[in-house]
């Protein structure tokens, strides 16, 4: 039975129809052995190659056709990429320093071709590791180990700068920089940490100084108001003042006596002697 079908489709084509259906499996085949397209993903850049010399297009994001065997496309990718890297440097002041950087950077997407023609794929370890180290060495080598701590952000924007001057040559753009940490030898750690703990001392003991001599101005102050109040007050007094003082304190006297006469006066010109006693014999008598 599948033999008088295929029998039946044979003598529906011609001998032109089958040469032709030949002709387009061969087409399809041919296209799927040597691929005359090629596709360029988000975040990248074809180089385009004649027989291994780099051309001046650079392909862009998309479906791309090519001419078998004789043209090639190296894809590079453009997106933002990340590099972490230590270095060893020193400073002026000859002190061991240990830096931790990130640097953020990606290739100039219209000049791929050359980054790939001049430095290849393997860009990170040709260039851009081998200029980290350098900038930073140089850049740390202009600021004491203090001053690497104390001026932290003018240090991180030099070497930003240095690199960006730098890799623009090489076509590669840098994003962002940052100094993730300084690392010092521990001599010079505990140096650090002494004379951090000597100026707090230093500063706790000039805000006493400060503390004091302002309680002693206020001191000072508070005496003069005194000896001001005490002089407008002598040169207020008149014996008529004086008269009528004694007069209110005697006043304060009688409110207060209890009508017992003393027993014994003091020395004066007409002394009592026993005045209670002397009333009392006189009442019994």
């Amino acid at each position: 039975m599948e033999n008088k079908n295929m029998n039946e489709i044979k003598g529906l084509l011609t001998m032109g129809q089958w040469k032709s259906l030949l002709i387009v499996a061969g087409v399809i085949i041919v296209l799927f052995i040597f691929k005359p397209w090629v596709q360029i993903g988000a975040g990248e850049r074809g180089v385009l190659q004649n027989f291994g010399a780099v051309q001046d297009v650079v392909l862009g994001e998309g479906i791309h056709f090519k001419i078998p065997v004789v043209q090639t496309v190296n894809v590079m990718d453009v997106k933002i990429q990340k590099a972490n890297t230590d270095a060893e440097s020193s400073s002026s002041d000859l002190q061991d320093v240990d830096l931790s950087i990130a640097l953020n950077y990606h290739i100039i997407p219209e000049k791929a071709n050359l980054v790939y023609q001049t430095i290849g794929v393997q860009y990170k370890e040709r260039i851009i590791d081998p200029a980290i180290q350098e900038v930073m060495k140089a850049v740390s080598a202009r600021y004491t180990a203090e001053e690497l701590i104390t001026k932290r952000p003018a240090v991180s924007t030099e070497m930003q700068e240095s690199l960006k001057q730098r890799l623009l040559a090489s076509n590669i753009s840098v994003d962002a920089f940052s100094i993730i940490n300084f690392r010092f030898s521990a001599t010079f750690t505990e140096a650090i940490e002494a004379k951090q703990t000597a100026e707090q001392n230093a500063l706790k003991a000039k805000r006493d100084l400060d503390r004091i001599r302002v309680e002693a101005e206020q001191t000072i102050a508070a005496a003069t108001a005194e000896a001001e109040a005490l002089r407008l007050q002598k040169m207020n007094i008149s014996p008529d003042l004086i008269e009528l003082r004694k007069i209110e304190a005697n006043l304060q006297a009688i409110e207060k006596w209890n009508g017992i006469l003393p027993q014994v006066t003091g020395a004066g010109a007409i002394p009592f002697i026993g005045v209670g006693d002397v009333n009392d014999n006189q009442i019994q008598g």
